[in-house]
């Protein structure tokens, strides 16, 4: 990027309203332009990984300050133009009916559709390309959660909203319910206000925390938080948070669901974040007995296949055994418990040692 020729350009107001009429043509529901100090937000991000509180998560760390310095990252970055696109599919049903009915799935509103990481990289090349035809040739590159990026806090400086107490990039006319992008650009745009945090004395998100992994305002302990666990956390599901999982297979929104700002959500016309194969409503044990090729075949697209079955049988073998002590669940356990896995096998006789009243000893002989 810092060897960008030379560009003969119009002004750089007038390209910003381009671009962001470009951006919502594209599908983008808002576009920002952000500068790049993040000083205060690479002190956090240190802090918080001196603390290990990104648990296993060791690729946080592994790039250094280069995630709070876009301009390391990319040599010659001057801006960032982010981009938000809203996610939540219409007509769902309430988060809190899906998670008071424990034979049923909860899964992540966001991972109920296609992934959309591939989708939001092609639109943002899309507009790159736009900027390209305008001004000739420009340093770019293109981040959808992709590389070391502090996305919320560019989303910040953007005014695409304010970080929230649940650490979360909140907006005043649409909530949280929305994914971020990124170019990284040598254009130098002029750059967007941050808005005023507006979360005030509310604490709501960190209440409701099943796990209580929000330990203060902006303060999250990755290491509880359900989200970590059942998603980015690779091996055994430690037993003192297994029954705050509940019946939550796949992520958790419950900190998004009470934040009274997503009053404003606005429901998403991308029909690739439209649900797939029923997930929005699926039964526990429809989705246990989902054999390894269903699996691939059910998730194909889907941020969902990043788990692997064997992780996917992990988490839902703890959902059954936060459920009710129905035969048709113990069976689909007792199915389970001689599986290749060790892991897998490790919560299938916990989840029946609950259902069971601690009988599931003698189940586990051959």
């Amino acid at each position: 990027m810092a060897n960008a020729p030379a560009r003969t350009t119009p002004s750089m107001e007038r390209l910003t309203d381009d671009i962001r009429q470009w951006g919502e043509v594209l599908g983008f529901d808002e576009v920002g332009i952000a500068e790049l100090n993040l000083k205060d937000d690479e002190a956090h991000l240190l802090r918080w990984l001196k603390a290990g509180r990104h648990g296993t998560m060791r690729w946080m760390g592994r790039h250094g300050t280069k995630r709070a310095r876009p301009d390391r990252l990319v040599p010659g970055t001057l801006r960032v133009i982010s981009v938000r696109m809203d996610y939540r599919p219409p007509d769902l049903q309430a988060d809190e009916a899906i998670l008071a009915d424990t034979r049923r799935a909860f899964i992540a509103r966001y991972a109920l559709g296609r992934d959309y990481h591939k989708l939001m990289r092609q639109r943002l090349q899309r507009l790159a390309n736009q900027i390209e035809q305008a001004v000739g040739s420009f340093g770019y590159r293109a981040f959808v959660d992709s590389g070391p990026v502090l996305e919320k806090a560019l989303g910040r400086n953007a005014g695409l909203g304010w970080i929230g107490k649940n650490t979360l990039l909140l907006n005043r006319h649409a909530g949280s319910y929305f994914f971020l992008g990124e170019l990284l650009t040598d254009l130098p745009l002029p750059a967007d206000t941050p808005v005023d945090d507006l979360c005030g004395s509310c604490r709501a998100c960190i209440d409701v925390c099943p796990t209580q992994a929000i330990t203060g305002p902006q303060q999250l302990d990755a290491r509880r938080c359900v989200s970590y666990l059942t998603i980015e956390h690779e091996g055994s599901i430690p037993e003192d948070l297994r029954e705050g999982i509940g019946n939550r297979v796949f992520g958790c929104d419950d900190c998004q669901a009470v934040c009274p700002w997503n009053r404003y959500a606005q429901p998403t016309d991308e029909a690739d974040f439209h649900p797939r194969h029923g997930l929005e409503n699926a039964s526990l044990i429809a989705l246990f007995n989902w054999d390894e090729a269903t699996f691939l075949q059910r998730t194909e697209g889907s941020a969902i296949r990043r788990l692997g079955h064997e992780r996917w049988l992990r988490n839902l073998a703890v959902a059954l055994g936060n459920g009710p002590a129905d035969t048709e669940a113990i069976e689909a356990l007792r199915e389970r418990l001689h599986h290749p896995s060790a892991m897998v096998c490790e919560h299938v006789r916990w989840a029946l040692e609950r259902l069971t009243g601690g009988e599931s000893a003698q189940l586990t002989q051959p």
